[in-house]
């Protein structure tokens, strides 16, 4: 451990010591987190006792893993907003690193895909057709791989607790990360009760008779079950989930290809004759507008890869490859398979309209699977889209616990989301997930469509906004780095697309929120639905851009917090290495003598 003068001392003096405030001064100035610390009072009190007392002892708060002081991020008057002590918060963030490579890189590669690609797509499939459907995909996979990679730049220099919210805060404006990171969390809670209706309702495929209220609380127990063993317990789970939905989408694409040139059951050549008939496009440019919206859903979840990044036991080696793992995982899970599936299903199938977006009747994929007559192989492929919602279910539980957590660190929300137990589990903010999982009992009552539609209505733009900032943090970032005197030399991963991609990525955000007002204002088939259903349309598809501005607005007026200025924006707090420019001088050596073939396969790996 380090005293105050900085000299080296024992690491075992007394914990009172250690958790008073005499030695927050030094901490504060070093971005260590704090379980880089060996605490033996720690790991002996977790020891003790048989495996009940262990468990009782893990749920509590250990006084050793709190670095800094707990004091409040507001300033005198209780309104103002002190930017350098959420930092260190975010920074010093007692949550376990325990998530490895091959978790990060399954979590990228298959993490969070469900009902909106599996069932969704179907959707996206009538409105607009295969054409609409493979030109909207491919622009929103563009900007995400621009989004994602500004993400994983910054996730690399500072994998601090919250992610883009804490860099919404940090580069753009406090009041702009308070905004964020609640949208982005009522995001998730609202995710977490969906998906579980969904799942149940996905069981309703084979005919089983039994309530869906059996199946909510199995779900329930499986995903709340799989958190409350840490961020372990996930990963292992999204490992697992994500290579299930890897062999079935690439079983799919094999068994599509073969199905289009006659390989069926029936024998029959199918060609690219839907294209033909009834047509590539439908509903003309709002129809592709349409698809333009929904597939930015499809992609939802994406950017989970950077909120890992303060539990990654080396973040600056595994989450660079994480992140490139996004590139193949947009051209695999959508753009290949979509193609597929547009070749398969024509977009005037009377199955495809009018179900429900969790309905697998109304899946593509399903469709293709039925239309080849193929017994029992769609029964797999709904099992499948059934692993598919519980995995985005359990992510759900994790994106929405870890950023009501660090929204708490920075003072931006309850302080008791902030209670993180001696295992490094947020437990309030998971439990409070898990109460609000209680809403998918409305699954058995006749209001739960309006109910739900309107609550996703809370957060429906969630996505688009926050990926818009980090797009617009990255940029900030840049900015800041320049005007600071520093070389991109010393980042440890550079976004390949760089500031530029993360402009075109914006850019596309903002033409997303626009085609989102359009299409919600004047949707497809608005004729044949009433004022009140055309109204309650607009308000559902648009209610969160009023909700976000008046949260950015209140809490920008009664902390009265500044727009951060490239020169006063802190580039310090969070970077873990300490001798950063020696590490990647000599990993720059050693990849100066690799053969072209792996330095190839590293920049796209």
């Amino acid at each position: 451990m380090w005293g105050s003068s900085g000299d080296r001392v024992d690491s075992r003096w007394d914990k009172s010591d250690y958790s008073s405030g005499d030695y927050a001064g030094d901490f504060h100035s070093m971005s260590f987190s704090s379980h880089e610390f060996n605490t033996p009072w720690a790991s002996a009190e977790t020891r003790e006792g048989n495996f009940w007392v262990r468990t009782i002892n893990g749920f509590r708060r250990d006084p050793s893993l709190m670095v800094t002081s707990r004091g409040s991020v507001s300033g005198a008057d209780g309104r103002t907003f002190d930017a350098e002590a959420a930092a260190i918060r975010t920074a010093d963030s007692p949550l376990m690193r325990k998530l490895k490579g091959r978790h990060l890189q399954m979590i990228a590669f298959g993490g969070s895909i469900g009902t909106g690609l599996f069932v969704g797509s179907g959707k996206s499939l009538s409105n607009g057709g295969p054409a609409s459907l493979l030109i909207a995909y491919m622009i929103i996979g563009i900007m995400l791989y621009c989004t994602v990679h500004a993400l994983g730049e910054m996730a690399v220099a500072f994998p601090v607790a919250g992610s883009f919210s804490a860099y919404s805060t940090r580069f753009l404006d406090p009041a702009w990360g308070f905004a964020m990171g609640w949208n982005y969390a009522l995001q998730w809670l609202v995710v977490l009760p969906l998906e579980t209706v969904a799942a149940s309702i996905v069981i309703d495929y084979w005919e089983t008779g039994i309530s869906n209220a059996v199946f909510v609380t199995i779900f329930l127990i499986i995903i709340i079950g799989v958190n409350l063993f840490g961020v372990k317990g996930y990963g292992e789970a999204e490992f697992v989930f994500s290579i299930l939905k890897v062999i079935a989408v690439i079983g799919f694409i094999i068994l599509g290809v073969v199905l289009n040139i006659g390989g069926g059951p029936n024998g029959s050549y199918i060609g690219g004759k839907y294209w033909t008939n009834p047509g590539a496009f439908n509903n003309g440019f709002k129809g592709l507008c349409s698809v333009f919206v929904t597939a930015a859903f499809a992609f939802a979840g994406t950017e989970l890869v950077g909120l890992t990044a303060a539990e990654t036991s080396n973040p600056r080696k595994t989450l660079p490859t994480a992140i490139k793992q996004v590139f193949w995982r947009i051209c695999l899970f959508y753009i290949v398979s979509l193609t597929v599936v547009g070749l398969l299903v024509p977009h005037d199938d009377p199955r495809l309209v009018g179900a429900s977006d969790h309905d697998t009747h109304a899946s593509p994929f399903v469709i293709a699977i039925r239309n080849a007559g193929i017994s029992g192989l769609d029964s797999v492929m709904n099992a499948v889209i059934m692993i598919a919602v519980i995995s985005v279910g359990n992510s759900a539980v994790y994106g929405s616990s870890r950023t009501l957590a660090a929204l708490s660190e920075q003072g931006q929300g309850p302080r008791c989301f902030a209670y993180i137990d001696r295992r490094g589990r947020p437990l309030v903010a998971v439990l409070f997930c898990g109460c609000i999982g209680l809403l998918a009992y409305l699954a058995v009552t006749p209001a739960q469509e309006g109910v739900f539609s309107w609550l996703l209505s809370l957060s429906g733009l969630s996505s688009i906004l926050t990926w818009g900032s980090i797009c617009l943090s990255h940029i900030r970032f840049r900015k800041a780095w320049r005007v600071q005197g520093r070389s991109l030399d010393d980042l440890a991963f550079r976004s390949q697309p760089g500031v530029i991609g993360s402009w075109i990525g914006f850019t596309i955000n903002m033409l997303v929120l626009i085609a989102q007002f359009w299409t919600g204002f004047s949707p497809v088939g608005w004729q044949e639905k009433t004022r009140n259903q055309n109204v309650a349309n607009f308000f559902q598809e648009y209610l969160c851009a009023p909700l976000v501005l008046i949260c950015y607005v209140a809490y920008k007026f009664w902390y009265r917090t500044p727009f951060m200025r490239c020169a006063d924006m802190d580039l310090n707090t969070g970077m873990r290495e300490l001798d950063i420019k020696e590490l990647l001088a000599d990993e720059r050596a050693e990849q100066a003598n690799w053969p072209r073939w792996k330095r190839w396969y590293k920049y796209v790996c």
